[in-house]
């Protein structure tokens, strides 16, 4: 008996079906709704407490309406079955087409990711997301800004407020080391996985985790930093002209408290 080759990436589910062609229109023409985005490892995610929670708090703030952890479990084990795969990138958004109905939620697999190491150099920008505690699709200005960055011979873009305040990257969060703390921008951003995996790792590896106002003209203060999103982690080597130290030592033990996190069986 041959086994059937996996489904092409990505692969698409709304609701627990393959996607069809009604289906697609509703991300096409709708862009109100959220997400998260996730790395699956043998059916294993990280953080899965907290991806359910962004998603039924998104759900009650946008809709009025929260999403179950259990249906989205049951939703992202049934696109993983359908795409063949066990290794994986999710997302899982939620959106409402209809205010008559429950939540509809797309599942997208796609193949496994992992963040570069390579230390990476930032272009401060002047931007500020709308509601930025919700992860959501469709950000115009964050493109926009990263592909800046990109023409610019840059990594990421960093977005920043009136007067310089350090908020967070496109796509990343951003972190400081002051030769004693490990430092996240106090500002209005959101709040990835990683760096509340981090924020909840990090006590317990020895390194004390703050937040407190960040700006560039400060960043001087700082000897390193370092970027967070659901790929990993990576050191920054430069933002602007403000070069800093890849210290090794840091990025090993942030390492192993983000890899001491729990997996969870979704």
């Amino acid at each position: 008996m041959t086994t059937p080759p996996p489904a092409p990436f990505p692969y698409t589910e709304f609701d627990g079906r393959p996607a069809t062609e009604a289906d697609l229109r509703i991300p096409a023409f709708l862009g109100y709704g959220h997400f998260t985005a996730m790395q699956v490892r043998d059916g294993r995610v990280r953080g899965l407490d907290l991806h359910l929670a962004r998603l039924d708090s998104a759900g009650q703030e946008l809709f009025e309406r929260g999403l179950d952890g259990d249906r989205v479990r049951a939703l992202v084990r049934h696109a993983l079955d359908g795409a063949g795969v066990r290794d994986a990138s999710v997302r899982v958004h939620g959106f409402l087409p209809s205010e008559d109905a429950e939540t509809t939620v797309m599942v997208t697999v796609r193949g496994p990711a992992r963040k570069s190491a390579e230390p990476h150099a930032l272009m401060s920008v002047p931007y500020a997301r709308t509601v930025p505690h919700i992860k959501r699709p469709g950000e115009f200005g964050q493109t926009y800004y990263a592909r800046l960055a990109d023409r610019a011979g840059f990594d990421e873009a960093l977005l920043t407020l009136p007067g310089g305040v350090v908020t967070e990257g496109a796509i990343t969060n951003i972190g400081f080391w002051d030769g004693t703390s490990v430092v996240w921008p106090d500002a209005p951003c959101l709040l990835g996985i990683t760096m509340a995996l981090l924020e909840r790792e990090l006590p317990g590896a020895g390194l004390e985790s703050v937040r407190r106002p960040v700006t560039l003209e400060g960043l001087g203060a700082f000897r390193s930093a370092f970027l967070t999103n659901s790929q990993g982690i990576a050191p920054v080597r430069r933002i602007d002209d403000t070069e800093f130290a890849v210290d090794e030592e840091l990025m090993k033990r942030i390492g192993q408290a983000y890899e001491g996190a729990r997996w969870d069986t979704i």
